[in-house]
């Protein structure tokens, strides 16, 4: 047992020490006028003759001084790294201060104070800067006298200031040499974090304001963006009725003008924007609210974010194309119009989609131009069909077709109707094309074709066309999918793709989900082939229409011949350019709409695990003494440790034969003495409750062992612990975050030496006592949270995506909740939720938490003020910050304020003491003092609460004229009655599905009904086989389901032993056994399994029917039986299958199948080389053969040649992987050939010839006989062949083995005159 420390011996916290030092400082120089501006650090005499001596010394001797640079920072930065934990050795050097104009405030009234939060003075960074009073001429000589006796000559201290002031700059500048920026960006260390740390700007806009951009402030910026995040609103959520358009208004205003973050928003301004909140959240009744996510809020946030970027994207696409125009306004074919209706559908372009429209359109007509003079412009690296067509001046010819296309574009989105007819040519294009023949474009054909392809690209790039194309496509358009060879052999009833393996033109609008997404991975892996459709009665319709407003309504035989051509150019246009772009827009669209979901989803679970309150003993608020345990295997044991109410760590136990089953005598006694150890332990330290990680099967024994230790205790003891120890629950917890924390770096700075397993076990009790701050801890630089396995399909999105989502939800929560600041400044660990306090981010909390921990405690919200807030930070941050006595503030007299213990806003406590003291006159009672009154006012309705519950809100509003502060006044009462009472859900132990998942380690993706395992028999009796599946769960089997004539078996045991493996079904799982029941009935086996959850688009039996009459031909000729094997490697296909499945694989791979010989026989097929495929005969042996269902299964031996294997696990890692690494031996040995055998010869010829003296010889591969080599060598003139064997031992060649090929070739060489033996 490992005892720790209640009260470890803490060192003196240097700079907590530099502060009281400079107290002293500013004590003794306050009896001194300052004359001359200069700040000395003298803590005494001595000191001060070392530092005015240190500059000359320092010129004589450079080179010390150079070595105190090398290994010396500034003061600041010592305090910086001493606050981060940063191992380093200090140097002590006195110097100057800095005393520059700026650091000197003149303020000769010093006494008078405001307690306006505007008058603070914010600098935590200036320690010891004082306010000192300028010299003024007419000062006394005396006093002048004095200085210089206490300074010395003022122009010598003016040489050595100029020179120390050099020598601190380059100091300054030594951390980032030490530290690398990595140590630096994750220490927030950086410029970039002090500016972020200074400017009093909510953390998160300043961070969001460098990606996005400032938002404009102006009441019509503001009307303009609020009109179009709710028509986004409308658009993509249907929030159409829920939303009111001038509660966006009003937010944006809060948001961006008075810098309110979202938390504060919702908790303080719900009257100005009720419709984006949650009705829930102002209700009328007095029961406990609930935790709320506001969805809403971070969604019109988002879009906020994404009308910034839209907006600054437009406005450098204005200021680019401008410039363009007016640079190139000396090119004869520039067309003015085309440019400003570029603009105008520039300016009138409202989505990402259509921006980018925009600057196609603008990128076709206006190229960049080669390089001129001055290097301006860069030619392209390759021309298009289009530039190459404009060059030779085709796009003239193109326009002779008739419209536009952006007279097509006005036609076809009504906003133009075309009145006037085209006017038809009276030439044929043909006769016309003549005149634009050129070397490029040699005939009139050739010019007609890249005339077509001039006017098809246009249209395909003109905006209205692609706009009006882009509504009809999307809300119309099918997606159809269907697996590919290999997809069709993977993917069976329980793959993660088999929902989409056969979908049937499913809509683009009806996709919902992340189904997509499982599409998109499929299609990836090449398992599915997808394929996307526009309907043919609107293809029709986009046709007709174009044709409508695109051909002539000319009769005549021109007219007639100049529609063909036009009629090409838009079948070209929309089947060429438009069809193939709107499916990649679809792809996108479908896979950000899934993304967004799965967020959603991701989000929902964070959510519901960080709004779960803390466990709590029969409804009590004092935070339990949590005794945590982790099953450990014996490397490392078994671990219990002992917490106290604030999570810290007071004692370890070591238990490892406490959970284990031990038969030997002297094994029992060893756990007779770990169950006293635990009886001692638990009855020392009393806690209340026993957290138990829940990891397999061996934690159910163990939790037993603690019940049987907590009954042993109560009996022992009697009466006087009952109470104490009868109510103890051991609950299960989940390891999955406490395993996370265990492998992070911040569990080593919190728990620093402590061994792996008992970091997991204090995250395991901590996330009992508080699961918000456990699970902030881990949301820290190296960003561990996102490792936490939330979602099955969660490696779908990006990191960045992810810790979004888990900031949003981190921010909502932790400002419902509140932190306690004074028992967070005694205890580090509670302070990881304060980053996402309202105002806050890692930088400014981390910040905060230096100045608190100095502090030790504050007993005033505003005294908030003094430790580095700015008064908008301190604003959005006051109101979810506790003060209360707590921590080192619990021994104190001082006077806290009780609403500063409450959720109500410093803003909102006049109005809250008013209410309070009304409640209190009108209960009669009289009034002490006026600041006694309304402490004794708050305390009554805190302790009368029906007093307040009295009054009816509506009538006393009125009353004082706040009927427009109802959801403020009712925030005010409930935490008058309540302060920071816990809306989060009540702590819930893990139900009976979730410990069967833990215990087992599977999840409902991985085992279910109906799903085909391989189960390891363990015990055979006559009516049933107990077996353990690969999780170690136990299944039975009993002889009724053991085979179809299971009824005809007296004894199971004569067709099971132990030890073998069966494939069978699961039937069904008991959850509260921790068990499953199997059958092996070839029936069974062969049933399909239904889903309920079934997409209306999937239709896998018509697709079936159709690959089986597809495929009637090649299945007629399978000559194979099915087997009833489940392994990686292996798949009931043919040979000519097995030979496709491996022909886009690599080299070497391989795979098992069914072999023609019969039920006895299996075949390993190996890919050699390209279209060379080795196929070695397994023979299976002591195998059933009492029915087909047995024959079916793998035989219990497994013979190659003669060697014997037990499994098909042991052919891979004997036979398989060492054959294909000799293999890959040969394939890239340097003598090794490719090609037939005549090519081989062919090369060694032409080598012979230029070495005639040399035997040439080479290796390649025998396609005759697959699996083995030729080696081919010319001694004189003619070729000869001799066969090398492939092996899992090496190469065999003239019957001898050979591990190596250059030994192989040195015998070939030392012995090629004997005689030849031919490989058999």
């Amino acid at each position: 047992m490992e005892k720790i420390n209640d009260e470890p011996q803490i060192d003196d916290d240097p700079v907590e020490k530099r502060d009281n030092d400079d107290e002293e400082d500013d004590d003794e120089d306050d009896q001194f006028d300052y004359g001359d501006g200069f700040l000395v650090d003298s803590s005494d005499d001595g000191e001060d003759e070392e530092e005015e001596q240190r500059p000359c010394t320092e010129k004589k001797s450079g080179n010390r001084r150079k070595k105190d640079q090398d290994f010396s920072l500034h003061e600041d930065d010592y305090l910086l790294l001493e606050d981060n934990n940063a191992n380093f050795e200090r140097k002590k050097y006195k110097r100057w201060k800095k005393s520059t104009e700026e650091e000197i405030n003149i303020n000769d009234d010093d006494d008078d104070d405001d307690d306006d939060l505007s008058h603070f003075i914010v600098d935590e960074d200036s320690h010891g800067v004082r306010k000192i009073n300028k010299f003024k001429q007419g000062t006394d000589s005396n006093a002048l006298r004095y200085a210089n006796d206490l300074f010395g000559d003022p122009e010598e201290l003016l040489k050595l200031r100029r020179k120390d002031l050099a020598y601190n700059e380059k100091i300054e500048r030594k951390i980032e040499d030490e530290f690398g920026p990595m140590v630096l960006s994750e220490k927030y260390m950086t410029e970039r974090d002090d500016e972020i740390r200074k400017l009093d700007v909510p953390e998160r806009m300043q961070i969001s304001e460098e990606t996005f951009g400032v938002a404009p402030v102006d009441e019509s910026s503001i009307e303009e963006e609020s009109h179009w995040i709710y028509a986004r609103l409308v658009q993509e959520q249907g929030l159409c009725c829920l939303v009111n358009k001038d509660d966006i208004v009003r937010f944006l205003e809060l948001y961006h003008v008075q810098k309110l973050e979202i938390p504060f928003i919702a908790m303080y301004r719900k009257e100005q924007c009720l419709s984006l909140l949650d009705s829930s959240d102002h209700d009328d009744g007095d029961k406990k609210l609930e935790t709320k996510w506001h969805k809403v809020l971070w969604m019109i946030q988002d879009l906020d974010r994404k009308w910034l970027l839209l907006r600054k994207r437009k406005t450098a696409l204005f200021g680019y194309y401008t410039k363009r125009f007016e640079e190139e306004t000396c090119r004869s074919d520039l067309n003015k119009s085309l440019f400003e209706s570029v603009i105008k559908s520039l300016e009138a372009s409202e989505t990402e989609r259509e921006v980018d429209d925009v600057d196609s359109k603008f990128n076709l007509h206006f190229p960049l131009r080669e390089i001129d003079e001055e290097g301006q412009y860069k030619r392209p690296n390759r021309k298009s069909q289009y530039n190459i067509c404009s060059k030779f001046g085709i796009r003239e010819f193109a326009n002779k077709f008739g419209y536009s296309a952006e007279q097509l574009g006005l036609a076809l989105s009504l906003e133009k109707v075309l009145v006037e007819d085209l006017e038809d040519a009276k030439e044929t294009p043909e006769e016309m094309a003549l005149n634009y023949v050129c070397a490029m474009f040699e005939d009139p054909q050739a010019v007609l074709k890249g005339a077509r392809h001039v006017a098809a690209v246009e249209i395909s790039c003109e905006v209205l066309i692609k706009k009006y194309l882009r509504g009809i496509y999307m809300e119309n358009a099918v997606v159809s999918t269907s697996p590919t060879p290999d997809g069709n052999v993977v993917i069976d009833s329980f793959h993660r793709f088999s929902a989409v393996k056969w979908l049937r033109e499913k809509p683009l609008r009806k996709f919902e989900g992340v189904q997509w997404l499982l599409i998109q991975k499929a299609e990836e892996e090449k398992l599915l082939q997808v394929t996307f459709k526009l309907p043919e009665n609107h293809m029709n319709r986009i046709i007709s229409e174009c044709n409508e407003h695109y051909l002539s309504v000319g009769v005549s035989k021109y007219a007639q011949i100049w529609n063909e051509q036009r009629k090409l150019i838009l079948e070209d246009a929309v089947h060429g350019f438009l069809l193939p772009s709107m499916e990649k827009e679809a792809r996108s669209l479908l896979t950000s709409r899934a993304k967004t979901r799965l967020l959603s989803e991701y989000g929902q679970v964070l959510w519901n695990k960080v709004s779960s309150g803390p466990y709590q003993r029969n409804d009590k608020e004092a935070v339990p003494r949590v005794l945590a345990c982790c099953w450990g295997p014996g490397t490392p044991e078994t671990t219990f440790v002992m917490l106290d109410s604030s999570g810290e760590l007071l004692d370890v136990l070591y238990a490892g034969s406490l959970a284990l089953r031990l038969p030997d005598v002297n094994d029992q006694q060893r756990k007779k003495k770990e169950q006293d150890r635990l009886s001692k332990f638990i009855t020392e330290h009393q806690p209340d409750v026993v957290a138990l990680g829940a990891v397999n099967m061996s934690c159910l024994r163990l939790k037993d062992k603690i019940y049987e230790v907590i009954f042993e205790i109560v009996e022992e003891l009697g009466f006087d612990v009952i109470n104490g120890f009868r109510d103890i629950l051991v609950v299960y917890a989940d390891e999955s975050l406490p395993r996370l924390y265990e492998n992070s770096r911040i569990s080593s700075e919190q728990l620093p030496q402590q061994p792996g397993i008992v970091k997991r076990a204090v995250a395991l009790g901590r996330y009992l006592q508080n699961p918000l701050a456990m699970i902030s801890t881990l949301c820290g630089p190296c960003k561990d949270i996102l490792s936490w396995k939330l979602h099955s399909l969660q490696d779908f999105l990006d990191p960045d995506e992810k810790y979004e989502m888990v900031e949003q939800v981190m921010v909502d929560i932790t400002n419902q909740v509140g932190i306690d600041i004074n028992l967070a400044a005694s205890h580090e660990w509670l302070f990881s939720p304060l980053q996402f306090v309202s105002g806050f981010g890692p930088r400014k909390a981390s910040s905060l938490q230096k100045s608190l921990v100095r502090a030790g405690s504050i007993f005033v919200r505003k005294e908030l003020i003094n430790h580095g807030i700015g008064k908008k930070v301190f604003v959005n941050a006051a109101g979810f910050l506790r003060i209360r006595r707590s921590g080192s503030a619990c021994n104190s007299s001082q006077f806290i304020d009780l609403l500063d213990d409450t959720r109500i806003h410093p803003e909102s406590y006049g109005p809250a003491q008013e209410l309070a003291k009304d409640v209190y006159a009108h209960d009669g009672i009289v009034r002490g003092g006026e600041d006694d009154a309304i402490e004794m006012a708050i305390e009554h309705v805190r302790d009368q609460p029906a007093s307040l519950r009295r009054i009816v809100l509506d009538e006393y509003l009125r009353s004082k004229n706040q009927d427009n502060k109802k959801e403020t006044y009712r925030l005010i009462m409930r935490e008058l009655i309540c302060g920071f009472q816990d809306w989060r859900s009540p702590f819930k132990a893990i139900d009976a599905d979730e410990e069967f998942y833990m215990f087992s380690g599977e999840t409902k993706e991985t085992i279910g009904e109906g799903r085909i395992v391989q189960a390891t028999v363990q015990k055979v009796t006559s009516g049933k086989a107990i077996c353990a599946l690969d999780c170690r769960l136990p299944g039975i089997l009993s002889k009724e389901d053991y085979s179809d004539n299971g009824r005809d078996i007296v004894d199971l045991s004569n067709k099971l032993c132990e030890g073998d493996m069966v494939t069978c079904k699961i039937i069904s799982i008991q959850k509260n056994r921790y068990r499953v029941l199997l059958v092996c009935k070839e029936s069974e086996m062969r049933k399909n399994i239904n889903f309920e959850d079934v997409d209306e688009y999937y239709h896998e039996e018509e697709q079936n029917n159709a690959m089986v009459e597809k495929e009637k031909a090649p299945k007629e000729k399978k000559q194979f039986k099915s087997r009833m094997i489940v392994h990686p490697r292996f798949q009931n296909i043919t040979a000519e299958q097995a030979a496709e499945y491996l022909s886009d694989k690599n080299i070497g791979e391989s795979i098992v199948r069914p072999s023609s010989r019969g039920l006895n026989h299996l075949t390993l097929m190996i890919k050699i080389f390209d279209n060379v495929y080795a196929n070695k005969e397994i023979i299976e042996g002591d195998k059933e053969s009492k029915d087909i269902v047995s024959l079916q299964r793998i035989g219990k031996t497994l013979k190659i040649g003669n060697e014997t294997f037990e499994d098909l696990d042991e052919v891979m890692d004997r036979y398989a992987d060492p054959l294909v690494t000799h293999l890959m031996t040969m394939i890239n040995y340097r003598k090794f050939r490719t090609g037939t055998k005549s090519e081989i010869d062919d090369l060694l010829r032409v080598e012979k010839g230029e070495n005639p003296k040399m035997v040439v010889y080479g290796f390649d591969v025998s396609h005759e006989h697959p699996g083995s080599f030729i080696l081919s060598y010319i001694r004189s003139a003619n070729p000869h062949h001799e066969y090398i064997g492939l092996y899992p031992k090496g190469f065999k060649f003239r019957k001898r083995m050979f591990g190596d090929l250059d030994k192989l070739a040195a015998y070939f060489k030392r012995h090629i005159d004997d005689p030849v033996h031919y490989y058999q």
